[in-house]
């Protein structure tokens, strides 16, 4: 266990408490939520910059790093979801579509795995990534000013949270289509492999 590994695994926690924050009503709780999500991402830039960095690149790091992404951006998806769309949530069935993207890609790269192929992560999928975090965090900085900035009497609040969550509704339809197409990347380059005896 090194430095890299331990951020890309911090992770997991992180995401348990964003989703408690996102479910509480105390003041801050929304802040904090965000701040966290933030946080999250900056590991996700980290730990491969220190792998790279200490020399310390594995074969771990680079499968747990896209395990980790999933359950951070899948489980605050799900918080979403249960919020419901006409409470600044999403809909259930574009999150099904991101869902059986993740698990199909996941298998992939666990069949790739046992025939000794590490499926490093491609750039279609990195840009998939960046924009599931961008609407994620529209979705969770609308609520920031929605709550916390109303109650602490930020002029214009509650418009500002209006278009805020109205840009991350927008990149959800994005990071939905970006998803799709990285997933079909991935079959089109590795589907002979897994597919073949």
């Amino acid at each position: 266990m090194n430095l890299p590994n331990l951020l890309t695994l911090s992770r997991i926690p992180m995401m348990f408490v964003i989703v408690w924050l996102m479910r509480e009503s105390f003041t801050g709780a929304a802040t904090a939520a965000f701040v966290l999500f933030v946080v999250a991402g900056i590991t996700d830039w980290a730990d491969g910059y220190a792998a790279r960095k200490l020399n310390q690149v594995s074969n771990f790091g680079i499968l747990m790093d896209a395990l980790t992404d999933k359950i951070l951006v899948l489980g605050i998806m799900v918080a979403l979801v249960d919020k419901g769309p006409d409470a600044g949530g999403i809909r259930m069935f574009l999150f099904l579509l991101i869902l059986c993207r993740e698990f199909m890609i996941t298998g992939l790269r666990l069949v790739a795995a046992t025939k000794g192929v590490v499926m490093a992560a491609e750039s279609a999928g990195k840009q998939k990534t960046v924009t599931q975090i961008i609407a994620l965090g529209g979705f969770l900085l609308a609520v920031v000013f929605e709550v916390d900035c109303v109650r602490w009497g930020v002029a214009y609040a509650s418009d500002i949270a209006f278009w805020v969550e109205w840009v991350g509704r927008a990149f959800f339809w994005i990071c939905t289509v970006m998803t799709l197409y990285s997933g079909a990347k991935y079959f089109k380059k590795y589907g002979e492999l897994v597919f073949k005896d």
